[in-house]
């Protein structure tokens, strides 16, 4: 079976080769993560969030060795490495703090009985990992999955295996229970097997549409949840009468960040005629400063993108647009030598019909559209087939909530830039897929949401002794 390897996006040059799991070892794991799963269910809650607290303190504590391990395999500029070690932290924190009171009972108002909503282990959870934010995306959906009591699997994306490993690692030193989260080392073929396995209950995937039609396809053929969050063509809206410097400053960090490869990294620029000459020139600028260079220099701005392919497939895009009647402002050629680097890039005329317009570019691509008001940019952000975030900014707080109510997206961000946070849902709409992580939803994903119904009980006849009986609940919030 071929290894899967880790390749230095900043040279090309390979890294380590690991041996893939066996389907015996594929077994053997999925065997004792089955046997734990059945112990964690019925495992009191404050015993339950101890090792996530452990896996948080550890994550703080070496997030340099993260954020290195994170920028050799997937060029993550270094100091955005160990922001997003930290930011796993708090999610951990965060549901080892609110999940008591995130599944505690909901008591009904039924008339003549009582009844009550019970929050209970869904059971053992696929996780299927993207590389882009290879210990955040996982992080999101462990900490509540797990603080709900259910085991988890991981499969990680083949090109950050040592970040899988690693997170497996951290997992087991913090003192969760052996076997109930574990990493397969296995090629995208051998994942429908996997889905297809009893002992898993749900799935859950952040990747590309693709990928989420052919997960959702395999899930449902088995009957088993999924929850999806696919590809972003996030729109960002500047209207006349906002601030227009810090909303250039923000569209900067909000298209370049991890190199533009995020789902929720603005994409689409929608300006108001008014202001676009103001916005081009100040993107221009600002791209002009950026500095890229090898992710482990604490001053690199933009890294080198995942893979050559990603690379590659990104310059075509642009180069399309082009051809589509696109114009280039600043960028465009990718940097020569080793290593996979893309420049800034900004393309203005851009709208329906362009590829970096009708697609969506992952990768420092900027695609900025001019509009004549407001309802012409309600119209350009939902005319794209994804809905994951929005950025809208105005100094008009009630016209931006109006507007907000229109857009079609999972989230909208008023003057600020789109961000996913432990205390808020986060997911998307339309082909960004369905579901949600984080927040209270986050955590009922993963649950059997269980009502409970009590009719009054019927007094025993004369004479009768009534039979006792013992239960044990399913998930103990003690």
């Amino acid at each position: 079976m071929a290894a899967l390897e880790a390749i230095d996006p900043a040279s090309g040059e390979v890294l380590r080769r690991y041996d893939a799991h066996t389907k015996s070892e594929v077994d053997q794991r999925l065997t004792k993560m089955a046997r734990a799963q059945a112990e964690w269910r019925t495992t009191p809650l404050a015993e339950r969030v101890r090792p996530l607290l452990a896996a948080a303190e550890i994550l703080t504590t070496r997030s340099s060795e993260w954020a290195a391990l994170m920028a050799v395999e997937m060029g993550k500029p270094i100091t955005q490495g160990r922001a997003e070690a930290e930011k796993c932290a708090w999610v951990l924190r965060h549901y080892a703090e609110k999940t008591k009171t995130l599944l505690a009972p909901e008591p009904a108002n039924i008339d003549g009985a009582r009844a009550f909503v019970r929050f209970d282990p869904l059971g053992p959870l696929l996780a299927i990992m993207p590389w882009n934010y290879p210990f955040w995306q996982l992080f999101r959906c462990a900490a509540p999955a797990l603080a709900a009591g259910n085991a988890m699997v991981l499969k990680h994306a083949s090109n950050v295996p040592g970040c899988a490993l690693a997170i497996e690692r951290i997992f087991a030193e913090a003192g969760l229970p052996a076997g109930l989260f574990t990493t397969l080392l296995i090629h995208n073929d051998e994942v429908a097997k996997v889905i297809a396995d009893e002992r898993i209950a749900a799935v859950t995937l952040t990747g590309s549409e693709r990928a989420g039609a052919e997960v959702a396809s395999h899930a449902g053929r088995h009957l088993k949840k999924t929850v999806l969050e696919l590809g972003g063509s996030d729109a960002f809206i500047i209207l006349a009468n906002s601030d227009i410097e810090k909303a250039i400053d923000t569209a900067v960090k909000a298209r370049v960040q991890n190199t533009g490869q995020s789902c929720i990294a603005a994409k689409r620029f929608i300006v108001e005629h008014a202001v676009a000459p103001q916005v081009v020139e100040g993107l221009k600028q600002r791209f002009a400063k950026l500095k890229m260079g090898s992710p482990l220099d604490a001053n690199t701005e933009l890294g080198p993108m995942a893979r050559g392919d990603l690379r590659d497939g990104l310059h075509d895009q642009v180069q399309r647009s082009i051809a589509d009647g696109a114009r280039l402002i600043i960028g465009g050629v990718p940097r020569p030598g080793p290593g996979y680097y893309y420049p800034g890039t900004l393309l203005v005329d851009c709208g329906p019909g362009v590829a970096a317009w009708d697609e969506e570019t992952f990768g420092p691509v900027a695609a900025v559209m001019a509009v004549s008001d407001a309802e012409k940019a309600i119209e350009a952000a939902n005319a794209s087939p994804y809905g994951l975030g929005a950025s809208l900014w105005t100094h008009d707080l009630t016209l931006a909530e109006r507007l907000a109510a229109r857009i079609e997206s999972g989230s909208v961000f008023v003057n600020g830039m789109v961000k996913s946070d432990p205390r808020v849902p986060f997911g998307g709409v339309k082909r960004s897929g369905y579901g949600r992580e984080l927040g209270r939803f986050g955590i009922h994903e993963w649950t059997n949401i269980k009502t409970v119904w009590i009719e009054p009980s019927t007094a025993p006849s004369s004479g009768s002794t009534p039979r006792s009986s013992t239960t044990r609940s399913g998930s103990s919030l003690a």
